[in-house]
């Protein structure tokens, strides 16, 4: 066993001050020195052996400690990424003060990356003044209110769900070309064939190492920062807002970014007032390449600024072997500017302004990317009709607002506005509205319940038809996350 470097220091100095008090303290031995001062007495002379004995020990307990400090100096130096004290010391730095040994210091845990599973459950209970598509009970789309008077009939119901609700799992994982990341996400909302049912359908399934990322993602011709924090599920209408499949580069990060994308094309196209011509029945859509998008973003401390594009080639083919040829195709593009701004502590302001052509399948809540125009007077008996990309403008603007730490707020405006070609229906969508304000309430970190006011808008092509529709909505959102460390 090791030597107690505490216990023989505390050994010495005991016998130090016995030797001492037993000296100076001795009546007997003090007197007879007064008394016969120029002789020494053979009691003075005991107890002066004594003390030499005692410094002798002395000696030896401080030969033990010295050796037990070396041997501890010796061993942290074996740990210490510092030069050792022997090549300060012969270099002619001064020898360290000798000090206490240092405790030993626990091995820090080696984190390979992480692993946290989230979510959230969420009812939306709410009443509908007006009426909408039945599978779109629980949204404000103005693409999905009533075309004409009555279409939707009736007007006024009460609903509930569960649809928004969530589960998600995601990953980092350290590793020598970077941080390896995953997110696998799906919800409850049904679209496409499942529209109107309570069922899961992928959110996110992607993946990222250092400069690349693959899967299904948020295009990178959008901005999820300027989503504002609402309750309603579809959100502002005028908003770029779209999950797209996709291989992205993103060869600059941090408060500077740059992202290029390459994403599933497609698009969809507005026969309009011929829509019942059988020569129309045969055309085809091709995607022969992939959709380019990319930003570039700053982000400082009073918020932040993206600027985005997309460039999409759109082709359809005419299989039909007739006189006719009503194949053609489109360029559609796309550019928009985004950002949030801090004003203040409390409150953030989120806007995003949006034009193209051809790239309504990137926004929120839009009909047709094509749309079919008239061509009699080009002279061209063979392409009577012919398709061209829509124009279409967009834009959203909210702000945020905390009251409090329990209380917040959200309150804005949405809008999108399509230029319709020559042939489409007196009918077909045009314009569209949509606001909202709200107060939500914040008991814990993970809970929410709050109330919202919503308002949607259809404007027609042509005809002079327009409808409102209001709500008033009710919302519960539990959260949970679990972080596993591996």
């Amino acid at each position: 066993m090791k030597p107690n470097l505490h216990r023989m220091t505390r050994a010495a100095g005991a016998a130090l001050l016995t030797g001492v008090l037993m000296t100076v303290s001795s009546p007997p031995a003090r007197a007879q020195a007064q008394q016969n001062e120029p002789k020494q007495t053979p009691d003075v002379q005991q107890l002066k052996d004594r003390v030499k004995q005692l410094e002798q020990t002395v000696e030896e307990l401080k030969g033990q400690i010295n050796a037990v400090e070396s041997t501890q100096k010796e061993a942290a130096e074996k740990q210490s990424t510092a030069a050792p004290v022997g090549e300060a010391i012969a270099a002619g730095a001064p020898a360290p003060v000798p000090g206490p040994a240092p405790a030993p210091k626990q091995e820090e845990k080696k984190v390979g990356g992480t692993f946290e599973v989230y979510g959230f459950a969420m009812l939306d209970a709410g009443y509908q003044f007006g009426q909408n598509h039945p599978d779109w009970f629980d949204t404000v789309r103005p693409t999905k209110l009533p075309a004409f008077k009555g279409e939707f009939t009736p007007s006024g119901h009460t609903y509930f769900s569960v649809r928004q609700s969530r589960l998600g799992a995601r990953s980092t994982t350290h590793t020598k070309y970077g941080d390896l990341k995953t997110i696998f996400e799906f919800e409850l909302f049904g679209t496409g064939v499942d529209a109107g049912q309570t069922t899961f359908r992928l959110r996110h399934a992607y993946g990222e190492l250092g400069q690349f990322g693959a899967g299904q993602y948020w295009t990178a011709f959008g901005d999820t920062d300027a989503y504002p924090n609402s309750l309603e599920y579809w959100g502002p209408n005028g908003l770029v807002w779209y999950r797209n499949v996709q291989v992205r580069w993103m060869p600059l990060k941090g408060r500077n970014s740059l992202t290029i994308a390459l994403e599933r094309p497609g698009a969809s196209g507005d026969q309009g007032n011929y829509a019942d011509r059988v020569e129309l029945q045969g055309i085809k859509t091709k995607f022969a390449w992939p959709d380019l998008t990319g930003n570039v973003r700053f982000d400082r401390d009073w918020g932040h600024v993206q600027f985005s594009g997309v460039v999409r080639s759109i082709r359809w083919v005419d299989t039909n072997d007739d006189a006719l040829d009503l194949g053609g195709s489109d360029v559609g593009w796309g550019g928009n500017v985004s950002s949030h701004l801090n004003f203040g502590k409390k409150d953030v302001g989120r806007f995003q302004f949006t034009y193209g052509e051809g790239i309504q399948n990137y926004m929120n809540d839009a009909p047709v990317d094509i749309g079919v125009q008239n061509n009699a007077d080009a002279g061209d008996p063979r392409r009577p009709i012919k398709g061209v990309a829509l124009p279409v403008f967009g834009m959203s603007t909210f702000l945020d607002h905390t009251w409090n730490k329990k209380f917040t707020s959200a309150v804005g405006y949405s809008m999108l506005n399509i230029e319709n070609s020559s042939g489409q229906a007196a009918s077909a969508f045009h314009r569209g509205h949509y606001g909202l304000g709200n107060l939500l309430y914040h008991p814990t970190d993970r809970v929410m319940v709050g109330g919202e006011f919503q308002w949607g808008r259809r404007e027609n092509n042509t005809d002079g038809f327009s409808v409102n529709d209001y709500r008033t909505q009710f919302s519960f959102k539990y959260n949970f996350s679990k972080v596993f460390e591996f």
